[in-house]
């Protein structure tokens, strides 16, 4: 076998998977997961944790942490692995990927911040059962190549977090007046407190999905008129 031949082979791309998804530079599949596929904002998954824990910045944090890490670690693995993953067992298999990593981070947790990880509960095991998690898993790592399944891992991770943690933010200063417990607007300030309850929640997550529709219908909008300015 010749070099040139030998070259052409290492260069081949790889075979077409059912349901893979098309072929994209290495930083879109990275921004979507920021803004135009934002897992909360846009496909509102993981809410659970999102109403549960955002009452506090820090607990924002620490959940958003802890699901980027699992979120890379098992998508960088599953795409690894995706040619020996049998198809018949292939969410059992994801799922025991993805615990090991749950387990990982809950015990660093456990270890180097306890009095977060008793915050945050059982919200830091239930990850394994994230819809995020799995998603990426079934929908794009176990069917693209590692490098693209880092990208996206780190795309869905930083957009779950900011957007996590920006509701923390709302939440916290409004209803506590502090920011990771600095206090914001001095001693007379008299903190709305239903925002750190389930309802500040809902309100605040309800008017986070209106900005997010009304964003998406100004893009809408001005895309359409560009395409009638063109077409005249």
């Amino acid at each position: 076998m010749t070099a040139v031949e030998v070259e052409t082979i290492e260069q081949a791309p790889e075979p077409i998977v059912p349901g893979a998804p098309p072929p994209q530079p290495l930083w879109i599949d990275f921004w979507r997961g920021i803004a135009d596929d934002n897992p909360v904002l846009i496909q509102m998954l993981g809410l659970c944790p999102t109403m549960a824990i955002s009452n506090q910045v820090k607990n924002g944090l620490g959940m958003g942490a802890a699901t980027l890490f699992v979120l890379v670690f098992s998508s960088l693995f599953i795409s690894l692995l995706r040619k020996i993953i049998p198809t018949e067992v292939r969410l059992a298999t994801y799922i025991l990927i993805i615990a090991t990593f749950v387990t990982i981070a809950d015990l660093v947790m456990q270890a180097y911040s306890p009095l977060l990880s008793r915050t945050l509960g059982p919200f830091v095991p239930l990850i394994v059962v994230n819809c995020i998690i799995l998603g990426r898993a079934e929908a794009f790592a176990g069917k693209v190549k590692p490098s693209r399944a880092l990208m996206d891992a780190l795309g869905q991770g930083l957009g779950f977090t900011l957007a996590l943690t920006f509701m923390c933010i709302v939440r916290e200063v409004l209803g506590s007046g502090t920011f990771l417990g600095v206090s914001v607007f001095g001693p007379h300030y008299e903190p709305w407190v239903f925002m750190i309850m389930p309802p500040g929640g809902f309100l605040t997550m309800g008017l986070m999905f209106l900005a997010m529709g009304w964003w998406g219908e100004r893009k809408k909008a001005q895309l359409n008129a560009q395409l009638v300015g063109v077409a005249r």
